[in-house]
């Protein structure tokens, strides 16, 4: 395996690599597909599923129920011919009938009749700015002992390294733009602790990370992090929370490092970060305040036209309807 290709093969529960996935700096470009069988599968849900992914982002899917393998993109609905489809479609059938006989031996070997039961399959290759080390040990030790399929091997070495190029060339302007997070540091104070908590938004692409430090210094072990999750632009959003003491809070600092920045980005808790519940608490209070004048000046109205001598009719608008105009005079 050449620098800069990476081969990765899942298969059911187990997971065997011609390479190891790099980091936040060194994956460039990705190419994942999922498949998916199942022997019960709930109302509305297809049997067999396979689904392409580039960089994370859906391309292709083909289930059981529409029979095809179609685009998900604009970029390759407008890039590959009607062959490219049919030729993938007539594979993608010939996978679900394999997977389901498949399924159907594990049941029958395990003697689980009963229940739902699924086989699940990930394969797809990176492209890398160096050979990971980690997936050349790997692979030599894979070779020496001649466990490997040779037509698998050369799949992942190759073709789907060629057809993750030409995927990259015709998504380019999506796949290789740069968005930059926004970042915002907020805290949260319960029983004397401190949580500072650092929010990267709106990113592209996915590779982040984002980490704590006190006095510089990075707070690897006490730092907790969610999971970099897609919003529906397109865009990524991610976090990353440390418990502190609170009269430490000056001393730490969010670094985030991103495709879309020059050099990490370092921001700080700002007492500007937590002023969304103090302006929502005042703007409720001055909605108080209006809401009281306005019933007090309905209130001195009504008191100004008795002392006039007439009272406002039950149910009447108060006299505007000249309809009623003198209908029920005071007493």
């Amino acid at each position: 395996m050449g620098p800069g290709r990476v081969g990765v093969l899942e298969l059911g529960l187990g997971l065997l690599l011609l390479g190891v996935l790099g980091g936040a700096a060194s994956e460039l470009h990705s190419l994942r597909y999922f498949f998916y069988a199942v022997s019960d599968p709930g109302p509305g849900l297809p049997q067999f599923v396979i689904v392409g992914y580039v960089d994370g982002e859906v391309f292709a899917r083909y289930d059981s129920e529409t029979q095809r393998m179609e685009p998900r993109v604009d970029w390759m609905a407008a890039n590959v011919d009607q062959q490219y489809w049919d030729r993938d479609t007539q594979s993608s059938r010939s996978n679900e009938q394999i997977y389901r006989v498949n399924l159907d031996t594990l049941r029958e070997r395990y003697n689980q009749s009963r229940g739902s039961h699924t086989w699940q399959n990930m394969y797809g290759c990176d492209l890398l700015e160096d050979a990971d080390t980690g997936a050349q040990v790997t692979k030599r030790k894979w070779e020496e002992e001649g466990t490997y399929p040779e037509q698998t091997k050369h799949y992942l070495e190759n073709t789907c390294i060629e057809w993750l190029r030409k995927y990259v060339s015709y998504g380019k302007a999506m796949l290789e733009r740069r968005e930059r997070p926004e970042v915002r540091v907020s805290w949260m104070e319960a029983d004397r602790i401190l949580t500072l908590s650092c929010r990267a938004h709106g990113f592209y692409p996915r590779p982040i990370s984002i980490s704590w430090l006190k006095d510089g210094v990075v707070q690897e072990q006490e730092t907790q992090r969610g999971s970099t999750v897609p919003n529906s632009d397109g865009t990524y959003h991610a976090w990353a929370t440390i418990d502190v003491l609170p009269g430490d809070k000056d001393k730490y600092q969010c670094r985030v490092e991103h495709a879309s920045l020059s050099q990490p980005g370092l921001f700080s808790w700002e007492p500007q970060s937590n002023l969304i519940p103090i302006v929502a608490g005042v703007a409720v209070a001055v909605v108080a305040v209006i809401a009281a004048l306005a019933g007090f000046a309905v209130w001195k109205s009504k008191q100004g036209k008795k002392e006039k001598g007439y009272n406002v009719a039950p149910g009447s608008d108060g006299g505007s309807n000249s309809s009623n105009a003198g209908s029920n005079p005071s007493v």
